[in-house]
């Protein structure tokens, strides 16, 4: 089958997820649609004279002396394993396709950088060089693999068996989508019948906290943790940094009929849009961001009036929320006041590089259940938002197509139009 452009139709088979509000899709949507909060007090390292002292950690997967690149190895593991098993496609170890994962920029803790170079002679080179020098002095196996850039995609490909170099790649909070992108892309080139795009991030710990919180973007209200993430309110003061996974088995339409897979979503339109204004803030005009939106909706041969829901970036930061409506309003027009538009970060928090996979798999199950999840917390409506955020209550709806947005810094702006039907 074919789509508008007369490209290969790409379906989703398979899904699989870790989240603050639990392990696997299962859990996961059980507690998001009745509206839980998967935010906690931070209990995994001390937090004294922090001015953010909570987040949506998975702590259920955490063991001591874990690493950010072990727990997150370790959560896109589970998460590839439940959405492979769910496709049925393969035999375990043994995926028949390429893998496009989004993963944190920075994969070495810095505590453990100081200790490879502690007592370390100079070497020639880049810093890169004098650390991957440093570690092979050290002849300690564990601390030189975690050393190379690209371990946790390495890892990960090798305990699911993909095909081909696996492909570790950041946009900042845009990732999730654009592995999505990634594979969709190979997948409509002809390049493979199957793919597996991935996104998982878990950095709860004291540098990226630290690092977030010099540029301004958490929140700094802590009590109580469960009501801090505030998308679309007017009383909104920053982000709740949260981990967590999601894993899409994405296939050629026609490939999957034949093997006889489940058809759980189409893939209909993916877009990204770079904005190079700031580091952190996006162009004042939106323009970026409503070029990704546009280039989305066309990409899947829709008009705007064809999206039934929105699931927002919403990440509760000011900046964020008033672009995102202003954007939405900008293709939309006048009908998105009544377009359902929530924003999961509301009870999971935001999973940074993991969140564009993690959203795309909940507007996979809005459609697939019927339910749109809520914006919780929403008690203080900002006047200059006029949106119908689905607020603080789930709400029944037959949903045919969903817009997913993920906007990160940098610039970094990449969409999706996922369908229940492929034309």
């Amino acid at each position: 089958m074919k789509d508008h452009r007369g490209r290969p139709v790409v379906a989703v088979t398979g899904y699989g997820m870790i989240s603050s509000l639990g392990q696997g899709v299962a859990d996961s949507w059980k507690g998001l649609t009745a509206g839980h909060s998967g935010i906690r007090k931070i209990s995994r390292f001390p937090t004294d004279k922090m001015r953010t002292i909570i987040a949506g950690a998975i702590d259920y997967l955490w063991q001591d002396d874990d690493t950010a690149m072990d727990i997150t190895s370790r959560a896109a593991i589970l998460a590839a394993e439940e959405a492979i098993a769910q496709a049925g496609i393969g035999t375990p170890g043994d995926f028949p396709g390429p893998m496009y994962a989004a993963l944190p920029p920075a994969e070495l803790e810095w505590p453990y950088r100081r200790q490879l170079f502690d007592g370390a002679e100079p070497v020639d080179g880049d810093a890169y060089d004098r650390m991957i020098a440093a570690a092979r002095k050290q002849n300690d196996d564990y601390g030189f693999k975690h050393s190379l850039l690209g371990f946790i995609a390495e890892n990960i490909a090798e305990k699911i068996g993909s095909r081909g170099a696996p492909i570790s790649l950041t946009t900042a909070c845009a990732s999730g989508a654009t592995a999505i992108q990634l594979g969709v892309e190979a997948i409509r080139r002809g390049d493979t019948d199957a793919a597996i795009s991935i996104g998982a991030d878990c950095s709860v710990n004291p540098e990226m906290m630290i690092r977030f919180g010099l540029l301004s973007a958490l929140s700094g209200t802590n009590e109580p943790p469960t009501e801090v993430s505030r998308p679309f309110s007017k009383d909104r003061d920053g982000f709740v940094i949260a981990e967590g996974a999601a894993a899409l088995v994405l296939e050629n339409y026609d490939t999957a009929v034949a093997r006889g897979a489940t058809i759980h979503a189409i893939v209909r339109g993916i877009a990204e849009k770079a904005d190079d204004f700031h580091r952190t803030r996006s162009k004042p005009d939106g323009s970026a961001i409503i070029g990704a939106i546009r280039a989305t909706i066309d990409d899947a041969g829709l008009a705007p009036d064809a999206i039934g829901y929105v699931n927002a970036h919403g990440t509760s930061t000011p900046e964020n929320d008033k672009m995102e409506a202003m954007s939405l309003e900008a293709v939309f027009g006048e009908r998105i006041r009544t377009t359902p538009i929530s924003s999961n970060k509301s009870m999971i928090g935001h999973t940074l590089s993991a969140a564009g996979a993690i959203e795309a798999a909940f507007s996979l199950m809005t459609m697939l259940e019927g339910v749109i999840p809520p914006t919780i917390n929403y008690d203080n409506p900002d006047p200059a938002i006029d949106l119908d955020v689905v607020p603080n209550v789930k709400r029944s709806a037959e949903v045919g197509t969903v817009l997913s947005n993920s906007f990160g810094f940098g610039g970094q702006n990449a969409c999706l139009v996922m369908a229940r039907e492929p034309v």
